[in-house]
């Protein structure tokens, strides 16, 4: 039987709730193939950690990762932890220092999801962003000058280089050819006259390489405004880190919530462990409580699940989150219902083994 090793960094807030729930999945799934099984391992890294360490992980960290196939990460975040050390020394860690320089997210409007626009179809809502995850506007470059001073001031450099902007191209350009959809690539070239220009040229180049996909271009702000007007234009978007993540939280909103946000950070070439992530935050406010709405995370367990190759067995997890909303009864709060996170995990492993 083959194993997969999963590291389990359920982190802070809500986010040891609903990665309960995206384990319950993964084990249903393979309780119902019964020829690989997982395997977790449990890190107790985030914001608690690092009020008691000084660090938001261990310094050998990064090593211990590396020995697991995936990681499965839950949300951090947490007060009296400044949310600049939060996410840059444990999330933007991973992110770069395993090279996973595409991040994947799904917009798309499920059966049985709510959605705010008037007069588009479920259809209409059915795209990915597929957003640079390893330089650009959070390369973490800059200084700062003459602190606490009136002369104070700082620079962020954002960092794109040829080679960052065209594999994450390929990768769009790649995943467009094999689902037969077109590629739009959101950029700032107007304003932004080295980075964006920078961009739009590769953008260029890159498509000459695949001239039987189509291509659009938009400004982020022009995009921004056609996801809510006119979502049902994109399928495959490409663009940058600050602009992909700012644009996948809009794509949440239209979909359903970022209860109904995952995420995947990949390093395609399998040199490193992949990370695998619902994008809300840990909402603290409502930690502790059962009422974190886990299917998020459930569908990020699916994105590990096509990781791995069962293609099939993810189709089926969303499959049973779809089922789930239709039928209406295990729903939390924020899909209008009243149900535990538990209760929904249950709920859509239900439907999960019913499927097989």
């Amino acid at each position: 039987m083959k194993t997969h090793k999963i590291a389990v960094i359920a982190g802070d807030g809500i986010g040891p709730e609903v990665i309960a729930e995206g384990v319950k999945a993964l084990d249903c799934v393979a309780a119902a193939d019964g020829g690989f099984r997982f395997e977790y391992m449990y890190f107790p890294w985030g914001c608690e950690y690092y009020l008691q360490n000084g660090r938001m992980m261990p310094e050998d960290g990064m090593d211990t990762l590396a020995a697991f196939d995936a990681i499965f990460l839950g949300a951090v975040g947490y007060p009296g932890v400044p949310d600049h050390i939060s996410l840059r020394d444990l999330l933007l860690r991973i992110r770069r220092g395993f090279d996973q320089y595409v991040n994947v997210r799904p917009v798309r409007l499920l059966r049985g999801a709510p959605c705010p626009l008037k007069n588009v179809k479920r259809e209409d809502v059915d795209m990915v962003v597929i957003r640079e995850n390893s330089e650009g506007e959070y390369a973490g470059e800059g200084a700062w000058f003459h602190r606490d001073t009136p002369q104070e001031y700082v620079h962020q450099t954002g960092v794109f280089t040829r080679k960052g902007c065209e594999r994450i191209m390929r990768y769009a350009f790649e995943l467009a050819q094999k689902k037969g959809w077109s590629v739009t690539s959101v950029s700032k070239g107007n304003a932004l006259n080295y980075s964006m220009v920078f961009w739009d040229k590769i953008f260029h180049e890159t498509a000459a390489r695949y001239p039987q996909v189509a291509t659009h271009e938009y400004l982020v702000d022009a995009a921004a405004c056609h996801f809510v007007r006119d979502p049902g234009r994109f399928e495959v978007v490409v663009t940058s880190n600050l602009f992909g993540d700012i644009l996948t939280d809009l794509g949440a909103a239209i979909a359903g919530g970022m209860g109904l946000a995952a995420g995947a950070n990949l390093n395609p070439e399998g040199k490193f462990p992949s990370m695998f992530e619902p994008i809300h935050g840990s909402a603290p406010d409502i930690a502790g409580r059962g009422l974190a709405n886990p299917m998020a995370a459930i569908w990020s367990a699916s994105q590990m699940l096509e990781h791995f190759g069962y293609e099939q067995y993810a189709a089926k997890v969303l499959q049973a989150i779809e089922n789930t909303l239709v039928e209406g009864k295990a729903l939390t709060a924020d899909l209008g219902g009243s149900a535990a996170t538990a209760e929904v995990g249950d709920a859509v492993c239900g439907h999960l083994k019913a499927l097989f």
